[in-house]
């Protein structure tokens, strides 16, 4: 099970790291002004608003999660073939719109998958999720060293096979675990919705995801403004997300010591510094690697605590909706936000300027958390 439930996160954050860290320089190379650049990439979130929620309800109505999973994989991998027709900006914009529609149904099922399926040994979901880092990290690298000496424009292509990666992982997991059913109803989700611990919860992780935009969007291209290669940006992308891995090793043993609050408090404390060195000193080398080791924090624990508070406030046939909604607002709403303002920022006094951006919106999240963020003592998470 350990080696079926890993395969699917290895190829989709392989994917990503493609993705993200390549695709604004891809757009950039393509003739697309610094504004629209900001806009494509928004999209890529902007979907997470709507389709996790679509298929979310999806799979909580029918229980067949996994064919869900299938058909996202197929459909955005089709899609995407799109981009080979050289559509333009409004063309790119539909086909960015659709592809995204269907990935973004694949990760919030999966994590519900890989939760059910787990059960009781839920701790061990740090351990599954450290291939998806995994795979993240090989496929930026490589990339990063690839296009030292080829164009940028070869980006989709190379793609392409990551999507088959996708679809062909979602053939080794199975089928869908019964979904009970007793003891829930509509309003239950209502109910937990309107609970203060989680409204600061989601309140905060839009505005971690909003404090994301520049750097999802811009960090690239900062960096190469800064002076350094594109060997060098992908190994920095992938400096992050090997602390992420580390992060996640011992992730079992920080939930079981400490409450997810105080996760929480911690992780967001070490983003409003890792924005602030980003924005103000990424031509200190030194800096910018303590900077991308703090994507443990940011991205990794945030992360880790976040699929927990959830698996904890919704019943079992809330779950997929549950993620659905921790997904659509925080990485749908406030990354495309964040994006948006990103490019405004940009646009207006440079990259610097979104980083700043970025770090305001880290702190007012830290505020949040702080006063809200206080759930039941069985939330530490301590067994």
């Amino acid at each position: 099970m350990y080696w079926r439930l890993s395969n699917l996160y290895f190829w989709f954050f392989a994917l990503i790291g493609a993705l993200v860290p390549y695709w604004s320089l891809y757009l950039e190379g393509q003739g697309f002004t610094y504004f629209q650049i900001a806009m494509l990439m928004a999209t890529i979130q902007f979907t997470k608003i709507i389709a996790p929620n679509v298929w979310g309800w999806l799979g909580d109505h029918t229980g067949s999660r996994v064919r869900l999973v299938r058909i996202g994989a197929l459909g955005a991998g089709m899609i995407f073939a799109g981009v080979f027709a050289h559509p333009g900006f409004a063309g790119l914009m539909l086909v960015m719109l659709g592809f995204t529609f269907f990935w973004n149904a694949i990760l919030p099922l999966y994590e519900t998958i890989t939760l059910t399926r787990l059960q009781a040994d839920r701790a061990r979901y740090g351990r599954i999720r450290l291939w998806g880092s995994i795979g993240f990290i090989l496929s930026v690298t490589a990339l990063g060293a690839l296009f030292e000496h080829l164009s940028v424009r070869y980006l989709p292509w190379l793609l392409m096979p990551l999507f088959c990666g996708i679809f062909l992982s979602t053939l080794l997991i199975g089928g869908d675990a019964p979904v009970p059913r007793k003891g829930e109803h509509a309003g239950g989700l209502l109910a937990r919705i309107r609970q203060m611990p989680v409204w600061a919860f989601l309140v905060t992780n839009i505005l971690l995801q909003v404090s994301h935009g520049s750097y999802y969007t811009f960090f690239s291209i900062h960096l190469a403004q800064q002076g350094y290669s594109r060997l060098a940006v992908g190994l920095l992308w992938a400096l992050g997300v090997i602390a992420e891995v580390v992060l996640f090793l011992v992730m079992h043993r920080l939930l079981h010591r400490f409450s997810l609050r105080h996760i929480a408090l911690a992780a967001l404390s070490l983003t409003t510094l890792r924005w602030c060195l980003i924005a103000g000193w990424s031509d200190v080398l030194g800096l910018l690697i303590l900077a991308q080791l703090m994507h443990a924090a940011s991205y990794g624990a945030m992360h880790a605590m976040s699929i927990q508070f959830i698996h904890l406030h919704f019943g079992p046939t809330h779950q997929a909706r549950g993620q659905a909604l921790y997904g659509g607002l925080s990485f749908g709403a406030g990354g495309a936000i964040g994006a948006w303002m990103a490019g405004v920022l940009v646009d207006w006094h440079g990259t610097s300027a979104a980083f700043w951006g970025s770090a305001v919106a880290i702190g007012l999240g830290l505020m949040v958390a702080y006063i809200g963020l206080r759930p039941r003592p069985e939330l530490a998470f301590a067994n």
